[in-house]
């Protein structure tokens, strides 16, 4: 029975918790960088202690939406370099999962990656500086994972798969950042320039032995 209680109470924290990121989320859909602990606490019905409760702090929230929106990046880059494609393919389908994806929600990929000044109510911004750069050393880690299990890299493979993977999500980060404030060209068009910087040795370099293929 007590152990009854408290698996209770846990899934009520956890189904109060979704609750409380899916009203950070449209707040931030609003709002973009600008978007203030005092703003979600009156989307989410609540007072700003009880959201620190749940979160600890500003940071805590922003460490919870950044893995969310993380996760859910990461299960749509996977989905694009297993689909039944050849190998070009499926790097150009990569850099366009995650450039349409911060296309179809740039407010949240400003309020993720750009710092906010301080809001209209005088509340300070969130300190993305201290958040971001993880976020995409993450990235690189799980990409530098992909290619390590995909391509035949040599006898250095681990070093030169992180290598990889954090240059590829670096170029993406940067160029996305750029394209996504200016719109110099074509989401299709970053893409195949994008894919050509990064199809040399990409081109010619083997698929691991007995791996699932890339």
């Amino acid at each position: 029975m007590g152990t009854t209680r408290r698996e209770d109470r846990h899934d009520t924290a956890e189904r109060r918790r979704r609750e409380l990121l899916e009203a950070a989320d449209r707040v931030v859909l609003r709002d973009g960088p600008g978007a203030s602990m005092n703003a979600i606490a009156a989307e989410a019905g609540i007072t700003k202690p009880i959201l620190y409760r749940h979160f600890g702090d500003k940071g805590g929230l922003y460490r919870a939406l950044a893995v969310r929106h993380t996760d859910a990046l990461l299960d749509a880059l996977r989905g694009a370099l297993d689909a039944p494609a050849g190998r070009r393919e499926r790097v150009e389908a990569t850099l366009d999962t995650y450039l349409a994806a911060i296309e179809a929600r740039p407010q949240v990929y400003r309020f993720l990656m750009h710092p906010a000044e301080e809001t209209t109510t005088g509340e300070r911004g969130f300190d993305v500086g201290r958040h971001s750069a993880p976020l995409l050393r993450r990235l690189g880690e799980e990409l530098a994972s992909v290619i390590a299990e995909r391509v035949e890299l040599g006898p250095d493979a681990q070093r030169v798969a992180r290598v990889w993977g954090h240059g590829i999500v670096g170029m993406m980060h940067a160029a996305g950042d750029w394209w996504l404030a200016e719109r110099p060209c074509s989401r299709h068009e970053l893409v195949r320039s994008l894919a050509d910087l990064l199809w040399g040795r990409l081109a010619v370099a083997g698929d691991v032995r007995g791996g699932p293929g890339f």
